[in-house]
């Protein structure tokens, strides 16, 4: 089913004129279940310094298994070395007869069935955590998860003999912690698979194949059952409130100053402070990440592989709802920027507002939250608000172009990609939810998504599945799947939060009307554009 309405993504191009670092285009792009984003970013691609850069490394855990308990298990960041799996990880001479290709002790590809077979546990043996995220992240690309869980519950039901008359308690006993960790790794960390009754069948299917063998199973199972079902309804709470939230948004124009409206208010009556209001940014876009499943970044590319005879998974559903309503709240935020500083009557006050959202920039910056950070500095950047000659001349800009550089696009966004792995560290190292915060530009990371699964072929002409390539798909998103687990630590103020969410926005046509009744045009092109709008918007002559 397709979504036929577009969405856009501003996107930094080039340096501009004028002092100023950006240009942006908007890009409009439909969703659909094909592909929620192709070719989102292909302006970049041909712009110097916009290459596709090496994802980052990441620390070295090892994850030890006891074949007596339950198998230990890792935060996302820390599943994977820079080679890949932790260095312990070695393949054996079977592995390599069984379909498992390695290169420098590192697994790179292999059939569907075989990396199926090297997912499911034994008795003495457990899956890598780095490789169970990156196989299941990635395996939706080649077999519906439901169809997944059935032929790992399948195998583990033949290969632990769960179908005898008489089961093998001793055996069972040291299997059964292990198929246990799995499944709850698994609904732990893509919680949306099991909102299909298939996926929980089968899950408690195999749980009451185990559980005769020891009682404790059944309680492990209902607390498996009843975390994901909290999870699941948590999420749901969290969809709902973002569809009421956009059904209530008005995006149509608002009135101008000959005609006041008394709905409309601007930001500065309901937030002065630009520390208190990046804070409530950083409410809303962790709210919002938080409700986005890792399984999106792969469900947002997907498309048809040439050498797969079958037909695409999930050609019958749209899968990337939360990524593209949180595409959606950084487009709306850019546009919220440029109205409120469109909006005042006297060049005064607009320069008070845009010094007021240069401030809101640099403590989201210190916050470590870029997606609004970008957001901001793209409203500012939009033409509407860059026209704006006299009411810059107002301005204190020495900050705003820090900001600036910063974000400066060269050299594929050097300068925030150094702050971004800066913010990185300081998570890792730290210790309050105020430091570990970690909110990166969004669009970018789509971008660097997008590239590497455009460059690399889901199968290699074998037929083999390449998971080299998934292994770097899984090291991104695993990155972005931690930040967006911090729990903010600022008080939210519910006022605040309505009016980001809810406030009358201009359309892009309103913009330049507003900027054009604010400073006149000053060349030909203008003064046409200005009397087009002011005839179709107002119908005034």
């Amino acid at each position: 089913m397709e979504n036929e309405h577009p969405f856009q993504i501003p996107l930094p191009i080039s340096c501009g004129a004028q002092g100023r670092i950006f240009s942006y285009v908007q890009l409009e792009v439909p969703f659909c279940s094909l592909g929620v984003l192709p070719l989102i970013l292909s302006l970049c691609s041909s712009e110097k310094g916009l290459a596709l850069s090496k994802p980052p490394t990441f620390s070295i855990i090892q994850t030890t298994v006891s074949t007596e308990g339950m198998p230990q298990t890792l935060s996302s960041t820390s599943m994977f070395t820079p080679c890949g799996f932790s260095p312990h990880l070695h393949t054996s001479k079977e592995d390599e007869q069984g379909g498992l290709i390695f290169q420098d002790g590192n697994l790179t590809s292999a059939s569907l069935d075989a990396l199926i077979q090297h997912l499911i546990p034994t008795t003495d043996y457990y899956p890598e955590k780095a490789y169970i995220f990156t196989f299941l992240l990635s395996s939706r690309l080649f077999i519906e998860p439901h169809e997944l869980l059935s032929r790992v519950c399948h195998k583990c039901i033949e290969q632990q003999r769960l179908d005898d008359p008489v089961l093998d308690k001793a055996r069972i006993r040291k299997f059964g912690p292990k198929i246990l960790q799995l499944l709850t790794e698994w609904t732990e960390t893509f919680p949306y698979d099991f909102q299909e009754e298939r996926m929980i069948g089968h899950l408690k299917d195999m749980i009451h194949r185990i559980a005769p063998c020891d009682e404790a199973y059944w309680k492990k199972m209902n607390q498996l059952l009843q975390t994901l079902n909290q999870k699941l309804a948590t999420l749901s709470r969290g969809q709902e409130g973002i569809v009421k939230i956009s059904a209530a948004v008005s995006d149509k124009l608002v009135a101008f100053k000959s005609k006041p409206p008394s709905i409309q208010r601007e930001i500065l009556s309901v937030c002065s402070d630009p520390y208190t209001l990046a804070q409530q940014l950083t409410h809303v876009e962790l709210e919002r990440l938080s409700h986005i499943g890792p399984e999106e970044f792969v469900q947002a590319f997907v498309h048809k592989d040439p050498l797969d005879g079958t037909k695409t998974c999930f050609s019958e559903q749209k899968k990337t709802s939360n990524l593209e309503a949180y595409v959606k709240w950084f487009n709306r935020l850019c546009y919220l920027v440029a109205t409120e500083i469109c909006m005042p009557a006297k060049k005064k006050q607009r320069a008070q507002v845009i010094e007021f959202f240069i401030d809101v920039a640099r403590e989201c910056f210190n916050i470590g939250n870029f997606n609004s950070l970008m957001a901001i500095i793209s409203g500012m950047n939009m033409s509407p608000v860059s026209r704006l000659k006299k009411t810059w001349s107002k301005v204190k800009t020495a900050k705003f172009f820090i900001l600036e550089h910063q974000m400066d696009p060269t050299g594929n966004f050097y300068n925030y990609r150094t702050a971004l792995r800066g913010a990185a560290h300081r998570s890792l190292t730290a210790h309050s939810n105020r430091e570990k915060i970690v909110i990166p530009f969004f669009s970018l990371l789509i971008k660097d998504i997008y590239f590497l699964n455009e460059g690399c072929a889901n199968r290699l002409p074998n037929g083999h599945v390449n998971f080299e390539k998934f292994l770097e798909l899984a090291k991104q998103v695993g990155e972005f799947i931690t930040w967006k687990q911090v729990e903010c630590p600022f008080e939210q103020d519910p006022n605040i939060i309505h009016y980001l969410h809810t406030a009358p926005i201009f359309t892009e046509d309103g913009l330049y009307l507003a900027s054009y009744e604010s400073e006149s045009p000053e060349n030909q092109t203008e003064k046409d554009r200005w009397k087009s709008l002011r005839s179709t918007i107002l119908g005034k002559t």
